[in-house]
């Protein structure tokens, strides 16, 4: 393991790589600005218990073989792509939830909405599949957490894990962070809750630009 102040960094450094918006925190906001604050926590766990997947996997040398085999990388790169599309063309053609226009058709329209929200486990799952099938993640755990491993540690692999594991609990504040300040955006913006149904086209074509990124992503070279 590193030393307090190579420790230090690595923290630092994975809540400013958490900080920086992207796929993960699009999918938080997004539900938490649509079904509150609870939703959005809940996609931060789903995307953490998806990091999860990445760690262990580049541990035991997935990671490596994604970023050595053309194959593989194309393959999950491809799926990866497809459902991120996938989730933006949804978003795209989801029907708003209500007409926005009085306070009491506001109020009718959130009840309403209420009713049939997401449930809490499709979200969870949505946020942990949105990071698994996205080999840029497995990638980024195999070129950013061996930095942090002394050379002469005797067991590199625990080390890892053990690095990749700190770097995802300290995402999940982050994430928690994101889905609070989504939360309270849509509980105070009365502009926000009227134009709800724009927020699903807006986060589908930014998930489908995302899907298209990642499907013309090289790559990584070694």
């Amino acid at each position: 393991m590193p030393d307090s102040h190579q420790l230090l960094m690595f923290i630092a450094a994975g809540w400013l790589l958490n900080l920086t918006p992207g796929p993960d925190v699009l999918y938080i906001v997004s539900n938490a600005l649509k079904s509150g604050t609870r939703a959005g926590i809940v996609a931060g766990l789903g995307i953490t218990a998806g990091c999860f997947v990445h760690i262990f996997a580049a541990a035991v040398g997935v990671g490596a073989l994604l970023a050595t085999s053309a194959t593989a990388f194309t393959v999950l790169k491809w799926v990866g792509a497809a459902y991120l599309m996938w989730m933006g063309v949804r978003m795209l053609l989801s029907r708003p939830s209500g007409d926005g226009g009085s306070a009491a058709a506001l109020a009718a329209a959130k009840a309403s909405a209420d009713e049939v929200a997401t449930p809490l486990s499709k979200v969870f799952m949505g946020g942990f599949w949105t990071n698994v099938l996205n080999p840029k993640v497995a990638i980024f755990f195999l070129a950013f957490v061996p930095q942090f491993i002394a050379p002469g540690t005797e067991n590199k692999a625990l080390a890892f894990v053990l690095l990749g594991v700190l770097f995802n609990v300290n995402a999940i504040p982050v994430n928690t962070g994101w889905a609070l300040a989504a939360g309270w955006m849509a509980r105070r913006m009365g502009a926000v809750q009227r134009g709800m149904h724009w927020l699903d086209r807006i986060a589908g074509a930014m998930f489908i630009g995302f899907g298209l990124k990642l499907a013309f992503t090289d790559q990584p070279s070694q």
